[in-house]
């Protein structure tokens, strides 16, 4: 009975093993499923940040491209603004042109007038007895004036007003200072030359009129010629009897037009003197 007295307590303990054994095996296995779980959750967390990456960078771009599209619209904005003034610049030359065009407009309707009043006038003065008298200028001294140039051609006397202290280009609206150029002239005229015919001829250089109200030079020179006539009879001492207007255009250069010197020469009003007089007793 001894020799088995021991049995059945190892036979007793060995369930308590296996379950120890069947236990440590789970806890192995166990083990093992959390490394795979760790691992998994490594590789997850790996892929998320990868994606959070991806995700700030699409962000920065985006960033980017939202500073970009700010500027391109504050530079459309500033272009924007700046087409404004220009189209409103634009539109207050258009009103002052055609303001321009409208006064000039009138202003060659205003001389047409006149030229046509001073054609009648002398049509009517035809049958007018003019003396003539060649001698005249053996007697009567030369015009001394500063800045203007005077010349004899044979029996007549030629008084040169250049045309760039009297008028703008292309215009027949007299300068400031025009007038008192122009009356001082008379003035001497009158003392020397009272009773003689005076021919006032406007002269222009070969430039063809552009943008104006002038169709030609012709046009041109008998309009500034009118304007030197207005003043002549409106604020001077001679007679509108002994004057006459004439335009030759650029038809009666003093030198080449090929410089621009030649050119300022040839735009000119004459003040032409010549030896017959007024018939007696008109505009006395």
């Amino acid at each position: 009975m001894r020799r088995f007295a021991g049995v059945p307590g190892r036979l007793a303990a060995a369930p308590a093993i296996g379950l120890l054994a069947l236990a440590m095996t789970g806890c192995a296995n166990n083990g093992l499923v959390l490394k795979g779980q760790m691992a998994r959750l490594q590789q997850q967390q790996t892929a998320m940040s990868g994606q959070y990456a991806q995700l700030q960078q699409r962000a920065a771009d985006l960033d980017r491209q939202h500073e970009q599209q700010q500027a391109l619209l504050a530079q459309a904005r500033q272009q924007s603004k700046f087409l404004e003034e220009q189209l409103g610049a634009v539109r207050e030359q258009l009103r002052s042109s055609n303001a321009r065009l409208a006064e000039v407009q009138a202003e060659k309707e205003s001389n047409e007038k006149r030229v046509q009043a001073l054609t009648a006038s002398m049509r009517r003065r035809q049958g007018v007895s003019i003396t003539p008298n060649s001698s005249l200028l053996e007697t009567l001294p030369p015009i001394q004036l500063p800045g203007v140039e005077v010349e004899r051609e044979g029996d007549v006397i030629r008084v040169r007003l250049p045309g760039s202290d009297l008028f703008a280009s292309g215009s027949s609206r007299l300068r400031p200072g025009a007038e008192e150029l122009i009356t001082r002239v008379a003035t001497e005229l009158g003392r020397s030359y009272p009773d003689q015919m005076i021919g006032v001829e406007g002269h222009t250089d070969s430039d063809p009129v552009v943008g104006g109200s002038w169709r030609n030079n012709h046009e041109l020179s008998v309009a500034r010629a009118v304007a030197v006539y207005d003043v002549l009879t409106g604020r001077t001492r001679l007679k509108a009897e002994q004057l006459f207007i004439a335009g030759h255009g650029d038809n009666h250069p003093l030198v080449s037009n090929a410089t621009p010197e030649g050119k300022r020469r040839n735009r000119r009003v004459e003040l032409v003197v010549y030896p017959e007089k007024r018939a007696a007793g008109r505009g006395r």
